[in-house]
């Protein structure tokens, strides 16, 4: 809740506009639509916490004069006009349209069901396409999170993306040159080309969604793309701790969706039709798994 305030005011945007170290009342003085002087009690126990966690800095002048605050590596992802920000999935997950269906975790365990339904009555699709405020900041954190990782995929992944001559994107994306859009049903029948990207759905969607892409691959140099999680339960990396807070994030806001291990993405791989695999590493919590399809 302190990072989501921190992200509301634009405290790290207030700093980056100083292009220096800025004092609480500096900031407090910049923050828009306040209706009276903001608290700077209260703003200097939140930045208290927020500099403690390493997302932002403070200076104590040898003078004596106030303390500075400053921008680290961690507070630069909340810059709201950066190429490259993860504030609109901040706003986004701690929303409370969002955080809600964590509080059904207990409930799940008893009853099954959905957590996401359990809170809302309905199924985040269905909420989203019927309420215009929620479907944008929806979009909006996951197109946030997306850029970070297609930078990920640009730099890690070069070697694959140059040998492929023609690739479906399975879901929606805007228009661009030299890209067709195809309307259908990705679970009934998916278009002919040379690799696919998958999204994490319930185990029997993927296998669904799999055969149809192993339908659709070409015999020679045929490939399925799978941009996920691959849970890893010893794992120490920078990313693997949230491995496992997104497969209950699944659990919050999916109606079946979770983060699998490697034995669980080979188990649907191979009840789709893909009896290979290779899992390649890149800068970002999802790694790249390639699927060969049975006859390669």
């Amino acid at each position: 809740m302190a990072l989501k305030s921190a992200v509301e005011l634009r405290i790290a945007d207030i700093i980056h506009s100083h292009g220096v170290a800025i004092t609480l009342s500096q900031i407090a003085s910049c923050i828009n639509g306040s209706l009276t002087s903001p608290d700077i009690t209260t703003l200097a126990r939140i930045m208290r916490l927020l500099v403690r966690r390493k997302i932002f800095t403070v200076h104590h002048p040898s003078d004596g004069g106030d303390p500075l605050y400053d921008l680290t590596h961690s507070s630069r992802w909340l810059l709201h006009d950066s190429e490259q920000t993860l504030a609109p999935m901040v706003l986004m997950e701690n929303h409370p349209w969002l955080i809600a269906p964590w509080h059904y975790f207990s409930q799940c365990v008893k009853e099954c069901g959905i957590a996401f339904k359990k809170a809302h009555g309905r199924e985040i699709w269905d909420l989203a396409s019927g309420n215009p405020e929620f479907n944008k900041l929806f979009n909006d954190g996951l197109a946030c999170t997306s850029k970070v990782v297609t930078s990920a995929i640009l730099s890690g992944y070069k070697q694959g993306l140059s040998s492929i001559e023609s690739l479906v994107d399975v879901g929606a994306a805007p228009a661009y040159n030299g890209i067709f859009h195809v309307g259908g049903d990705m679970f009934h029948a998916i278009p002919n080309a040379n690799a696919w990207v998958l999204h994490d759905w319930g185990d029997e969607d993927c296998i669904k969604i799999l055969r149809n892409c192993r339908k659709a691959i070409p015999r020679e140099n045929g490939k399925v793309i799978i941009v996920e999680v691959v849970v890893k339960a010893e794992g120490s990396g920078v990313f693997d701790d949230m491995g496992f807070i997104f497969d209950l994030l699944m659990i919050a806001h999916s109606s079946g969706g979770k983060e699998r291990t490697e034995v669980e993405w080979k188990k649907i791989l191979e009840e789709g039709g893909f009896s290979r695999y290779k899992i390649i590493d890149i800068p970002a919590l999802p790694s790249i798994i390639e699927a060969y399809p049975d006859d390669q």
